[in-house]
C-alpha cells in the first residue's frame, strides 16, 4: 500500500458502523452463563522431552462443541506463565515442535484447534438457514447473534482461558494471548472477554468491519463467503442490513474497547486479505496501552524471522524496538 491519503485515514479510522446498543450486555450475559467444565481430560504424551511435559487437553462446552488443544509446560518447580496461541482461518493449532521455543523460555503454551476447521475440535449439531459453503462467518447470521458460529468460538476461547488458569501448575496472573489472522482476532477476543489475559499480540487480525469489507470488494478467500452469500442466496441484498446488524456482535472492532491489557499489533500494508484499514478500526478503538508496527512490504503472509523474534522477545518480557515506519504520518496529525 503506497497511498499516503489512505495511510492518514487509517490513523483515525474506527470502522463503518457503531456497535449495537446492547453489545456489552449481550457479551456479559454470554460469559456469565459459561460453565467451566470439570470433566476435562488432560492426557500426558510420551515424548521424552527433558525440559517439558506435553498434554492433550479436551473438554466439552455448553454450546455443543468438543474442544481439543495442545498444552506444553516447562518442568519447573514453580507455577508457570502461559501463552494462548490461536491459529489462522481454516487451519489448526501449532505442531508440538512449534511450541517448544516458548517452553524453553519458561512459558507454558496452549494451542487450541478452532471447532469445525482443520484440527481435532468438533462443532456441535446446529440447524442453519442460508448457505454453508465457506460459511463460518455467516453461519447462523439469519437467526440472530445467539446462533452465530463465531459466537460459540469466542466462548470456546473464554472457556479455555478459564480452564487453564485453574490448573495447579499455571500462574493465573501471567497469561498472554497471541495469533495471526483469525488467530489475531481470537487473541484479541481472549483479552476482551477475559481480564485474566495480561498482554496480547495480534498479527493482521481477521473478522473486523464487515461493511467496509463489502465495500472494498471480494479480493480474498477469507471473506469470500460474505460475497457468496449475497451472490447465491440474496442477490438483491434484501437482508444486508439484518445480516450486518447480527455480524456486529462478532466484529472484533466492537470488542476492542473491552480490552484493558497492553496490545501489540503487527500490520502488513500490502495485506489484501485482512485489509489494513479494517485492522486500524480495531486498533483505534483499543482503550488501553497499545502499539502498532507497520510492515510496508508485507501482505497476508509469513513474517520475516526478525518479526518472529520480535514477537517472541515481547511476549517473553524483552523490550522490543519500535518497528513503525510511517512515524512521519503520525507527526502530521
Amino acid at each position: 500500500m503506497k497511498n499516503p491519503t489512505l495511510l492518514k485515514e487509517m490513523l483515525d479510522y474506527r470502522g463503518r458502523d457503531e456497535m449495537p446498543d446492547d453489545f456489552d450486555t449481550f457479551w456479559d450475559k454470554q460469559v456469565v452463563e459459561v460453565e467451566v467444565p470439570q470433566d476435562y481430560q488432560l492426557l500426558e504424551k510420551d515424548f521424552q522431552i527433558a525440559y517439558a511435559t506435553c498434554y492433550e487437553l479436551t473438554f466439552k462446552t455448553g454450546n455443543g462443541g468438543q474442544i481439543y488443544a495442545k498444552l506444553v509446560v516447562p518442568k519447573l518447580s514453580e507455577k508457570v506463565p502461559v501463552l494462548f496461541h490461536f491459529h489462522g482461518y481454516m487451519g489448526q493449532g501449532w505442531a508440538w515442535a512449534d511450541m517448544l521455543a516458548y517452553t524453553a523460555a519458561g512459558w507454558g503454551v496452549v494451542s487450541m484447534d478452532v471447532r469445525g476447521q482443520s484440527g481435532y475440535s468438533l462443532d456441535g449439531n446446529r440447524e442453519v438457514r442460508g448457505n454453508t459453503v465457506k460459511g463460518h462467518i455467516i453461519r447462523g447470521a439469519l437467526d440472530g447473534p445467539d446462533q452465530l458460529f463465531f459466537k460459540d468460538v469466542y466462548l470456546d476461547v473464554y472457556t479455555l482461558v478459564e480452564l487453564v488458569a485453574g490448573l495447579d501448575f499455571v500462574d493465573e496472573n501471567r497469561l498472554s494471548s497471541f495469533g495471526g489472522s483469525q488467530g489475531g482476532a481470537l487473541a484479541l477476543v481472549a483479552a476482551a472477554l477475559n481480564s485474566r489475559i495480561k498482554q496480547t499480540v495480534a498479527i493482521y487480525p481477521f473478522l473486523a468491519d464487515f461493511r467496509r469489507v463489502l465495500e472494498i470488494g471480494n479480493t480474498s478467500e477469507a471473506y469470500d463467503e460474505l460475497f457468496r452469500y449475497f451472490k447465491f442466496h440474496d442477490p438483491f441484498h434484501e437482508t444486508e442490513e439484518q445480516l450486518l446488524r447480527t455480524l456486529a456482535y462478532i466484529d472484533v472492532k466492537n470488542l476492542a474497547h473491552r480490552i484493558s491489557c497492553p496490545v501489540q499489533m503487527i500490520i502488513g500494508l500490502e495485506d489484501d486479505v485482512c485489509y489494513p484499514i479494517t485492522q486500524f478500526a480495531i486498533y483505534n478503538r483499543l482503550a488501553g496501552e497499545k502499539e502498532y508496527h507497520l510492515l510496508p512490504e508485507y501482505g497476508h503472509e509469513a513474517m520475516n524471522v526478525r518479526v518472529s523474534d520480535t514477537v517472541f522477545n515481547w511476549l517473553c518480557g524483552t523490550k522490543i524496538k519500535r518497528l513503525s515506519l510511517i512515524s512521519d504520518f503520525k507527526s502530521e496529525r
